[in-house]
């Protein structure tokens, strides 16, 4: 897809990979609707995007992933802004990462799945019957090393991020003959606001090393290369792929590691405890 011209909707464009993706499209002369709860943010987003001079054009929608309503509202007026919707990056999020038992139902579990999942699945909802009658689109989902690997304290991130890659595999197979793509982003660590955010308590100081992080704008630039030539999933850095293999095919192994590398110092003196 030549992405000059095109309508794409970034969610979570207020900061991180949402941001980057937005710039990334309008360096390609997208018209870029963004999406997010931060309306300051967007605004000035929008203002960058706008001077960038490649024929972009921005228009803002404060919304929040986890109101139905809020979604209807951006959907409806992406249409009436720019008449059609070819491209759909889902990728508004969060995590809260603690032991299950730690985590607040309400704040923390459900908050992660009417956002992580059902934000997906109902953008994605909306914006299909006007893909169907165009006969074309493309649906990138942002999905995470979490989504093929599960780990310690990502109990609920992991879940929602399993769901969306369930979602988009079978999402894919009932679109793609109207000539719509569905394309899944598996970052690796990506230096965002996603930490300061998390709750992250580590005594093992465990974290992806710094060779292997990512910039927000490395995982922008991947994010537009599968538009422009989609492919079902892509996994970044590629190192990861290694330990998705070990996972899938030796896991008492990936087991054992987990719960002895991690697991066990982090709750050391509860354990003793007991």
């Amino acid at each position: 897809m030549d992405i000059k011209g095109k309508v794409a909707i970034v969610t979570g464009a207020s900061s991180g990979i949402g941001e980057a993706t937005a710039r990334e499209f309008a360096r390609g002369g997208a018209k870029v609707v963004l999406a997010a709860r931060r309306v300051d943010k967007l605004e000035s987003l929008a203002k960058e995007i706008d001077a960038i001079g490649t024929g972009a054009q921005a228009h803002v929608v404060q919304a929040d992933l986890a109101r139905l309503d809020d979604i209807e509202k951006l959907v409806n007026e992406t249409v009436q802004k720019f008449g059609r919707i070819d491209i759909l990056v889902n990728n508004a999020g969060f995590g809260r990462l603690d032991w299950l038992e730690n985590l607040d139902p309400v704040k923390d579990i459900r908050a992660q799945i009417d956002v992580n999942v059902m934000g997906v699945i109902q953008t994605t909802r909306l914006v299909l019957p006007l893909m169907i009658k165009q006969r074309s689109g493309s649906i990138v989902n942002m999905c995470s090393m979490a989504g093929l690997i599960g780990t310690p304290t990502y109990t609920i991130y992991s879940a929602s991020k399993h769901a969306v890659h369930g979602f988009s595999e079978a999402l894919r197979r009932e679109v793609k003959p109207w000539g719509i793509d569905v394309s899944l982003v598996y970052p690796g660590g990506v230096v965002t606001e996603f930490a300061s955010h998390a709750g992250i308590k580590r005594k093992t100081k465990a974290t992806t090393p710094k060779f292997m992080l990512l910039t927000a704008e490395q995982v922008g630039q991947a994010v537009v290369k599968l538009v422009r030539r989609p492919r079902r999933m892509w996994i970044i850095p590629w190192m990861w792929g290694f330990t998705v293999f070990m996972n899938r095919f030796f896991p008492g192994f990936v087991d054992s590691v987990n719960i002895n590398r991690f697991t066990v110092p982090e709750r050391e003196d509860e354990l003793k405890a007991k």
